[in-house]
């Protein structure tokens, strides 16, 4: 059986997406280089720098519930839109300040716009698809996403050497241009834009908060994004410090991960869209939870590619699997806000990740940083096991 099948199956919506994706993330390049360009072209402190990312990573948090139930209210497709075009306009206006201050609020600003587009995003696919296509539909999104941030921010690089406020004009670029286009494409999902009524939506605060399947769900999977946020906490000092690589070699390494996923990612989710939610959780959960734990027991470079290989592994089938699972627990007219709440779960580990992990590192060293990260890998493994509801297509 051919692995790739399932994508001619995927309806003329999902495409519109993946390409709207595709040409936002290849100019994906501020955020990567936010920090450096703060230390070199605005002098601030390393400190100052890493607290313009967690203001970022804050905003994150608290807008994908907010903006998951806007999108139920007044459709997905439309936040999406203008994410896209106001993230453009916000970074050309990112580019001339200089103040401190002035670059943390709109720092804020940006990501509440930005970030608007990831919860908007996976309702779109899951109302854009039915549930056996689902694992296919959110790995080719991941596939879309990898794809241009394989290019964007090797491009981001090149620019800064030129002028760093190029970054700011490309990243722009690629976010109105990506705009423009969902505005221009031909959506054929109408459902979409629907709005539900007030009642709809005070019904759907109080639905979420008493669901005890998803909550028990998203304190489920948070331990796992802790753990896999290690690839850009505490990860890269590992391969540099301790392994004695340079920077270029530890991209080459990362390049494992991007290569792969572009590769096997969505076959491999074709061939597993049979598989029992609870099955593929778990394997997802436990290979995440080796790959990194195994970095415990290496000193060469063969050894790194294999653990990386591993968790690459879990995260190509635990990632995709738990957007589809998330859309189809969630009742359709409220997914925007429970795709919401499951973006939390993402920028908890991007904000608790690289500082837990960087944290250990520091105090204990690399082996012992390793083994606490499985074991927190382990937590999410055993709450995959611990799921009892399974759905009729599983």
């Amino acid at each position: 059986m051919n692995p790739w099948q399932g994508l001619k199956k995927l309806p003329h919506d999902m495409w519109v997406i993946f390409f709207t994706t595709l040409i936002n993330r290849t100019g994906t390049m501020v955020l990567p280089f936010l920090t450096l360009y703060l230390t070199s072209q605005r002098k601030v402190s390393p400190a100052e720098a890493g607290f313009v990312i967690a203001v970022y990573g804050f905003a994150a948090l608290v807008t994908a519930p907010v903006v998951g139930r806007i999108s139920d209210k007044i459709g997905s497709l439309k936040i999406m839109k203008s994410s896209l075009i106001f993230s453009g306009l916000t970074l050309i206006l990112f580019s001339f300040i200089t103040n401190y201050y002035l670059i943390l609020f709109v720092t804020f600003i940006w990501s509440v716009i930005n970030e608007s587009f990831r919860p908007a995003n996976m309702s779109f696919i899951s109302e854009a698809t039915d549930s056996s296509q689902r694992r296919t539909a959110f790995a080719l999104n991941r596939l879309a996403i990898n794809l241009g941030m394989s290019i964007g921010p090797v491009a981001g690089g090149f620019l800064s050497l030129i002028d760093f406020t190029l970054l700011f004009y490309a990243n722009a670029f690629t976010a109105i241009a990506a705009g423009i286009y969902l505005m221009f494409a031909k959506i054929n999902l109408k459902r979409d834009e629907s709005a539900s009524s007030p009642t709809e939506e005070s019904e759907i605060t109080v639905s979420v908060l008493k669901d005890k399947l998803f909550l028990f769900f998203l304190i489920g999977i948070t331990p796992a994004t802790i753990v896999f946020f290690q690839h850009i906490g505490a990860m890269p000092i590992f391969v540099v410090h301790d392994l004695s690589y340079t920077t270029a070699a530890f991209g080459l390494f990362s390049a494992v991960n991007t290569v792969l996923i572009i590769i096997a990612e969505v076959p491999l989710n074709e061939m597993m869209s049979n598989w029992k939610y609870k099955n593929s959780l778990f394997l997802g959960a436990l290979l995440c939870s080796i790959g990194f734990g195994g970095m415990a027991f290496i000193n060469e470079g063969i050894g790194l590619v294999v653990t990386i290989i591993i968790w690459t592994v879990g995260e190509m089938i635990f990632f995709p699997v738990t957007a589809a699972y998330v859309s189809e627990i969630a009742p359709p007219k409220k997914r925007g806000e429970y795709m919401g709440y499951f973006q939390m779960t993402f920028s908890v580990g991007f904000m608790l990740g690289p500082w837990l992990g960087t944290a250990i590192y520091e105090r204990t060293g690399p082996f012992y940083l390793w083994i606490v990260m499985f074991f927190i890998g382990m937590i999410s493994t055993f709450f995959m096991l611990l799921i009892k509801r399974e759905l009729k297509n599983s």
